[in-house]
Order: structure tokens, then C-alpha cells, then sequence
């Protein structure tokens, strides 16, 4: 069992996205990327098999897609395979937590 704080163990950072690894495990990997209000981590994929979340922790923004975006504010999840464009952009300062399933 393990507890983490994430305010306390992942702040802000001016120059860019702020990203801190929460946990690996052969089952998942837990990432919490830190954004500043204008800050983007931009479309990408990977060409591997799973599924991953983005859970908006705090603040707002949006999720980006190949065609289009959606609305991210806090308790939004998005959820998608990790071979489908995705990306966040950030309107206001924001948290975000992110998980990678492998398949099974």
C-alpha cells in the first residue's frame, strides 16, 4: 500500500509541463503532469496496445484530439486507447492524472 499526495509531491514549473511518476507496475503506470495556464502537452500517440485516462484533477482546459477538442475541467476523464491522437492544453493552471493500462 502506498499514499501519495500529489499537491505535495508534484508542483509547477514556468518553463514547461511538470510531469512526476506516480507508480510503475507491470499492470499500470500512474503519471501526474502539472501544467501552467498555456501550456500543452501536444497531440501524440503510441504505436502500442493498452488504454490510458486523463482525470483533471484541478483546473481547466482541454483535451485534444486529431479533429477536434473537448471541454477538460475538474472530474472530467477521458479515456481512449494509447494509439489514438490525444493530447491536453491547459486554460488556467492544471493538474492532471494520467494512467496506462497494458493489455492484459
Amino acid at each position: 500500500m502506498k499514499k501519495i499526495n500529489l499537491f505535495e509531491a508534484n508542483g509547477f514549473n514556468d518553463l514547461g509541463l511538470s510531469k512526476y511518476l506516480v507508480h510503475d507496475s507491470p499492470y499500470f503506470k500512474i503519471l501526474n503532469f502539472n501544467f501552467r495556464a498555456g501550456q500543452q502537452l501536444p497531440i501524440h500517440s503510441h504505436d502500442i496496445e493498452g488504454q490510458l485516462s486523463i482525470l483533471v484533477v484541478e483546473g481547466e482546459g482541454e483535451f485534444l484530439a486529431q479533429d477536434t477538442t473537448l471541454p477538460a475541467k475538474p472530474g472530467d476523464l477521458l479515456i481512449c486507447d494509447i494509439s489514438v491522437p490525444h493530447g491536453i492544453k491547459a486554460t488556467t493552471d492544471m493538474r492532471t492524472l494520467v494512467t496506462i493500462a497494458p493489455p492484459i
